[in-house]
């Protein structure tokens, strides 16, 4: 019998859409092997005629898994629950389902594109405020609608994929000196879920590609 191919993440160790993919395998037990993409390294490795027949849209993650390769972050967390259910990253609730959905949407589409290294190379000398605002604008939603979803985590108490959203985006934030006094909500779920195994492991500061100065 043939033996099962690892499942191959390309991945940059401050990407937080790949982070959010990395905290999915982390805890669903899910081994694999990394390869990284570094995105400003000579322009970016991501735009080579290499990495494009892996991601046409020449972005971070892609995996490679059960012999195809899939992008986007979310597309990609939504397979791993569909072939490896346990543990769950969507709750079994219907209308919590949709509410889990509507927060990783919230930070996937709403807020993170809007201030990714290829919207902020082409903002000039206004990078910091560009991703201030846009940050600033999408906590003060997130903060509200977590009013009606949080429990411990950000839907209930068991950590589903709008956790695995929201810890990248408030290292965004943190990067880009947004104050969090006024998102008391998200820091607080964001302080409990680092203490976590799977999103310590994640981290990356932790990541075979980070930076020696970047290291933890």
């Amino acid at each position: 019998m043939a033996a099962v191919e690892k499942p191959l993440l390309f991945s940059y160790f401050r990407s937080s859409c790949s982070w959010r993919v990395r905290i999915a395998l982390a805890l669903k037990g899910i081994e694999y092997d990394l390869r990284p993409v570094n995105l400003i390294q000579d322009g970016g490795q991501q735009r080579t005629d290499e990495y494009k027949h892996v991601n046409p849209m020449q972005q971070v993650p892609a995996l490679r898994i059960d012999g195809v390769t899939l992008s986007q972050s979310l597309a990609i967390i939504e397979y791993l629950e569909e072939t490896r259910p346990l543990p769950p990253l969507l709750p079994g609730d219907p209308l919590k389902r949709g509410q889990c959905r509507m927060l990783s949407d919230h930070i996937a589409s709403g807020i993170q594109p809007v201030q990714n290294l290829d919207v902020l190379q082409r903002v000039g000398d206004k990078k910091l405020e560009w991703a201030q605002h846009y940050i600033t604008r999408g906590f003060q939603a997130l903060e509200l609608l977590l009013q009606d979803t949080a429990g411990h985590y950000c839907v209930g108490d068991e950590v589903t994929m709008a956790d695995l959203c929201l810890v990248p985006q408030v290292a965004n934030a943190d990067r880009f000196h947004v104050d969090m006094t006024p998102y008391p909500t998200i820091s607080r779920i964001n302080q409990a879920l680092l203490q976590l195994e799977a999103f310590q492991i994640s981290h990356p500061s932790r990541q075979p590609d980070t930076p020696p100065e970047l290291r933890v």
